[in-house]
């Protein structure tokens, strides 16, 4: 017995060896820095609506800054702390870029990290590659930041937006294939890209189901006349394309003041109950479907969870002017956890080379937060972190689970 235990721990310890070897930062007791790296420091940068039309979601960058402060209380990462220095662009592409150019160039960061929205990583995404700089974990669904042929040194956080409306789609079909679906979408590439998914989920059938398709803008102070013409087209289903909980909130608290009963279909960013269902009313978003990934802390189904239980802990304890029922704040927590990751698995060898093989050599990687079956893989040539979402309807009180865990059908 114990001959057949040492046998398994020397197999156990070549394997390890063999895998850290194949590794670029393999290189015992040697250190190996990047541009804002030290003994004692990892420079990290990124951009977040801090101002502007889309202000809530910089709860995100809060988050973050604040769970590196716990990291780096409890002693870094190997021996370093983090320097996340994250400036407001007002969802402004033009400013993102350039204070993204004042952080690679003036602040010299190692990476840049989780910059917010499609529009503001679209506009960096080639600056950042042609420096050669890691732009990480974006924030941001557009397929088009899915390219490691013209953007290896870019990834992303999500799931892209246009599988997320393929998931939403695929429901449709297999529960109400005769609906005549509206479509509301924000004019951006993000929002265009759920309407392109959920156009291309529905196929052929998509020509007679899409009754109406509008735009808006996010600096419309609401989006009432949009919602009074899905419903002149006699839509009975309604998709609300956009991130932003508070046209979202805006759409579903008009459409229960019309009496007017579609069956509605959110995005998961925009579909938390505290900042989007609540400020609409939770008695008119009774029968809303939405595809999640992770917890809501907002949700009290989830209320007892250990990893919720954990996440309001850390929200009580290092962002205590947050409220932690806001599920944006989770998505801040959940890529903060997955960047001290990465930045362990790089050991003493910080580089911005041997950081970005680290960010794209990732297999089933579970997030305490991540519903149970969803993990994340991303490889040099497929950059989609996750590709499989649980589907929820909201019953006036907590989402409920429909049926098991769905895989988006395509790549991205």
């Amino acid at each position: 017995m114990e001959d057949a235990l040492n046998k398994l721990i020397t197999l156990v310890t070549l394997v390890t060896l063999t895998a850290a070897a194949a590794s670029p930062s393999f290189a015992q007791g040697e250190k190996k820095y990047g541009p804002g790296v030290t003994d004692t420091e990892i420079k990290l940068g990124q951009t977040m609506p801090y101002s502007g039309p889309a202000s809530s979601l910089s709860l995100i960058g809060k988050v973050e800054v604040a769970y590196f402060k716990m990291i780096n209380a409890q002693g870094g990462v190997n021996g370093r702390k983090i320097n996340l220095i994250s400036l407001d662009d007002g969802f402004n592409p033009a400013k993102t870029v350039e204070q993204t150019r004042k952080l690679v160039e003036g602040e010299e960061v190692l990476a840049i990290f989780s910059t917010e929205g499609s529009a503001p990583n679209l506009a960096i995404a080639k600056y950042m590659n042609s420096k050669k700089v890691p732009q990480l974990l974006g924030q941001a669904g557009s397929p088009k930041l899915i390219d490691p042929a013209s953007l290896p040194w870019t990834t992303t956080f999500y799931t892209t937006s246009s599988l997320e409306g393929k998931q939403l789609a695929t429901f449709l079909l297999e529960t109400k294939a005769d609906a005549k679906v509206g479509i509301i979408y924000q004019n951006d590439d993000n929002g265009k890209s759920y309407l392109e998914g959920m156009k291309a989920g529905l196929g052929e059938k998509g020509v007679r189901m899409v009754v109406k398709e509008v735009g808006f803008d996010l600096s419309y102070p609401t989006i009432d006349s949009q919602i009074l013409s899905i419903q002149a087209a006699g839509a009975d289903t309604i998709f609300f394309a956009t991130t932003t909980p508070k046209f979202v909130a805006q759409g579903i608290r008009k459409i229960g003041e019309l009496g007017w009963k579609p069956l509605m279909l959110l995005t998961f960013p925009a579909s938390s109950i505290a900042t989007t269902l609540k400020p609409a009313g939770l008695e008119h978003a009774i029968g809303a479907v939405t595809s999640i990934y992770s917890k809501d802390p907002g949700d009290p189904k989830w209320r007892d969870d250990p990893a919720v239980q954990d996440y309001y802990k850390f929200m009580k304890e290092w962002a205590p002017g947050e409220p932690p029922t806001d599920s944006t704040g989770r998505i801040g927590y959940i890529a903060a956890q997955m960047m001290v990751e990465i930045l362990m698995r790089c050991g003493d060898d910080l580089t911005r080379e041997n950081l970005l093989y680290h960010a794209t050599h990732i297999k089933d990687f579970q997030i305490p937060m991540f519903v149970s079956g969803i993990k994340i893989n991303v490889t040099p040539e497929d950059r989609v972190p996750w590709k499989q979402a649980q589907m929820v309807r909201f019953d006036g009180r907590s989402y409920e689970f429909i049926g098991g865990i769905v895989t988006a059908p395509g790549d991205k």
